[in-house]
């Protein structure tokens, strides 16, 4: 995969986003509004029960013994699936705002290995339409000002992956990440993805967490799937570095 898609996509500015209770959109069962658009939570389930089962019997079918009930439960969470159904739809928002046309770049079966989840789910394919679409933006917007902030956020999202050293200080960051050109590109998009949100009154679930972009990182051996929040239930997100995620579902995948 290329350099320019090392990196999916970062949030680093605050967005305000109303709960639902507001403007009369508080469907117990819509998990998120993005401008006309609706996400069931019955829809959320789905995805993500779906790819709870194609993991599990992967798992099985590629085990010499019987695996633990941990060993057959994915790191997927709901809210995963929430940043994926948000995202593209926003993404899909700013391309048409653009005039861009998107190409078909990297098949499901191209990163279920990274994802560590069969090509055939719902999940992977969301996946493999999101990268095609923010690699779209990113090629068409110009880099951003590379800010302690913005290079912190993506620091300390990649931090609770436990893909880098935990507590570095901001020149120990800029050292690593060197000219660190994917954060760049990636805070342009979250600016656009921003400002698209903004525009479509994204309103989201409070029974889920922190709505984020959801974004990978090449690290030259490995492919690390994390989320940057950017979209909070109750408005702007102040904290970006400490997303809590919901309770019933396990952590968001890890390095891979």
């Amino acid at each position: 995969m290329r350099a320019r898609r090392s990196l999916v996509a970062v949030s680093v500015a605050a967005l305000a986003a109303l709960s639902l209770a507001a403007c009369g959109r508080s469907a117990p069962d819509v998990a998120a509004y993005v401008g006309d658009s609706r996400y069931s939570v019955d829809r959320v389930d789905a995805i993500y029960e779906d790819a709870q089962r194609q993991y599990a019997d992967a798992v099985r079918s590629q085990s010499p013994q019987t695996p633990s009930p941990a060993e057959l439960r994915s790191s997927v969470t709901r809210q995963d699936v929430l940043n994926l159904l948000v995202a593209i739809d926003l993404g899909k928002r700013v391309v048409a705002d653009k005039g861009l046309q998107v190409t078909d770049q990297i098949s499901p079966e191209q990163i279920q290995q990274a994802l560590r989840m069969p090509a055939t789910t719902e999940y992977t394919k969301l996946w493999g339409e999101w990268v095609d679409l923010s690699s779209t933006l990113q090629q068409s917007l110009p880099p951003a000002d590379l800010s302690d902030e913005s290079l912190m956020a993506v620091y300390h999202a990649l931090e609770k992956t436990g893909a880098i050293q935990p507590g570095l200080s901001v020149d120990q960051v800029r050292q690593a990440f060197g000219e660190a050109g994917f954060v760049r590109t990636a805070t342009a998009l979250s600016s656009a993805l921003q400002e698209q949100a903004e525009k479509s009154d994204v309103r989201v679930n409070p029974r889920f967490g922190v709505t984020g972009v959801p974004s990978l990182v090449n690290t030259g051996q490995s492919f690390v799937f994390y989320s940057l929040p950017y979209v909070d239930q109750d408005g702007p997100v102040t904290d970006i570095s400490t997303p809590e995620a919901p309770a019933s579902d396990s952590p968001a995948p890890g390095a891979v």
